[in-house]
């Protein structure tokens, strides 16, 4: 075999590009079967992932003036919790029974046996509704280091000391008197007296002065009298004796009528006598008695009174607002409620346009 110069040449070449693709082989094999030394660790290798911290938890103490089942304070409640449900809350509830056991003795007992549970549990803030369970537990915490929010409250905040307390913020309670009166006019076109019972529990008389301050707007209703008695017996015998004085009856509080035993009568059993026996249409303000055989009302609405609550709270535990920065306020929007029971009952037929408005129960509770 003869040699020339381009056939060597070719050789060559072939040899070096031969040569080539074997070192890079090796080099690319040596990178893949030799663990990396660390000292040739990557310049710009992502950091490692930090451990997530879990979401901070709140401790959250419910002091219920009164009592469940009952859906006034469910309601609140449910509301409340609301505005909270995606936050770590771990909750706890006290219920002083106030309505049911309404004494002095028991509620000073009651009160503080919440105290205690604040005092040793240390909840990061307190739920505190409706009257009791702020004359018994929250007025003892004004200015100290718990933040105390409200809802459902009769009384003026000046009443507790909570105007311009540092830890206190909360949600009144408004009833919606003259719209009240107005669904009843439309109910009973005729009705132009009225008479408004309660029992003596401390916070109607603040409320009967409100009523007596909204009276310029009811036009030509005239209210003819307030009373405030303590037994069921006394109860009975003023309904009774305003039938063919009145044309209609207003009923504030109704959980305090002392029967022969001293003890309270259930408000179901006040509602039901009084539908079975009071030929007078009459209204309240709160759907639980509407549900009991009360003619009508334009409801306070508990789960609005919570929620509202529920949001000052938030703004409390999670972007740490002072409770001092939010106006005590009540809620504006009312529910008309209408039992169609007791308006068959009276004799009475409400036009379509209360009934497309309002929320309607068509028949009496014990009836369910």
């Amino acid at each position: 075999m003869q040699w020339n110069r381009e056939s060597v040449g070719k050789l060559i070449l072939s040899l070096v590009l031969i040569a080539i693709v074997g070192t890079t082989f090796m080099v690319v094999r040596w990178s893949m079967d030799t663990p990396a030394r660390t000292a040739a660790a990557p310049q710009h290798r992502a950091p490692e992932a930090k451990p997530v911290p879990p979401p901070q938890a709140f401790k959250v103490l419910h002091v219920m003036s009164f009592h469940t089942p009952w859906e006034w304070t469910e309601s609140q409640f449910k509301g409340f919790k609301d505005p909270l449900r995606d936050l770590n809350v771990e909750y706890k509830v006290y219920e002083m029974d106030a309505k049911r056991q309404s004494s002095k003795e028991h509620l000073q007992q009651a009160g503080a046996e919440a105290q205690k549970l604040i005092d040793e549990w240390k909840p990061d803030l307190v739920f505190a509704n409706d009257d009791p369970a702020q004359q018994y537990v929250a007025v003892h915490y004004v200015n100290s280091a718990v933040p105390i929010v409200f809802c459902a409250v009769n009384a003026d905040p000046q009443d507790y000391g909570y105007v311009g307390a540092k830890n206190i913020a909360g949600v009144l309670e408004r009833e919606h008197f003259v719209q009240s009166v107005r669904l009843l006019k439309q109910i009973v076109p005729t009705a132009t007296k009225i008479a408004i019972i309660s029992d003596t529990a401390p916070m109607w008389q603040r409320v009967v002065k409100r009523l007596k301050a909204s009276e310029q707007e009811l036009g030509d209703i005239q209210m003819v009298s307030y009373d405030l008695v303590e037994t069921f017996e006394d109860y009975k015998r003023l309904v009774k004796g305003y039938e063919g004085q009145v044309d209609a009856l207003g009923f504030l509080g109704i959980f305090e009528f002392k029967g022969p035993d001293g003890k309270n009568v259930p408000y179901e059993e006040v509602c039901r006598w009084t539908a079975e026996n009071s030929n007078l249409p009459d209204f309240s303000f709160w759907v639980d008695r509407v549900d009991y055989g009360t003619l009508c009302a334009v409801t306070v609405s508990g789960f609005s009174q919570g929620q509202e609550a529920g949001k000052i709270a938030r703004e409390i535990l999670l972007n740490g607002r002072e409770p001092s920065s939010f106006p005590m306020l009540p809620t504006v929007k009312g529910e008309p409620v209408v039992n169609l029971a007791r308006a068959r009952q009276l004799g009475l037929v409400p036009d379509s346009e209360v009934l497309l408005t309002a929320r309607v129960f068509t028949m009496y509770k014990w009836d369910n």
